[in-house]
């Protein structure tokens, strides 16, 4: 798996983690959508990886998901940054999620 950030989402996504110590994952994330395959994409950032996390080629940060979640997302995806607060994800051939979520998960955030 491939995925290519625009300079568009490395600016914006240095703002928003800002320095913070952690690891960025992209989760199929399923809070609220009541079954598994109903979910959506979301950059996660926590504080450490789990066992069965994989690291994803990128051309900017360190990026890693759930290996058994790699059936949800395409081979080669780009991450943009459009208007708004918001990502977006693409493969080639289709829009994954056109309004994709930045979490801060982080103990720093959350104030444990």
């Amino acid at each position: 798996m491939e995925i290519v950030f625009t300079d568009a989402a490395l600016t914006r996504l240095e703002k928003k983690v800002q320095g913070k110590e952690g690891y960025l994952k992209l989760k199929h994330d399923t809070e609220g959508c009541g079954c598994v395959v109903s979910g959506v994409a979301a950059l996660v950032l926590v504080d450490q990886t789990e066992e069965n996390d994989t690291k994803i080629e990128t051309n900017g940060p360190d990026l890693f998901m759930e290996y058994n979640t790699a059936v949800f997302f395409a081979e080669k995806m780009t991450i943009d940054a459009p208007a708004g607060n918001h990502f977006s994800l693409k493969s080639p051939v289709e829009m994954l999620n056109p309004s994709m979520k930045y979490y801060d998960r982080t103990k720093q955030n959350t104030g444990m």
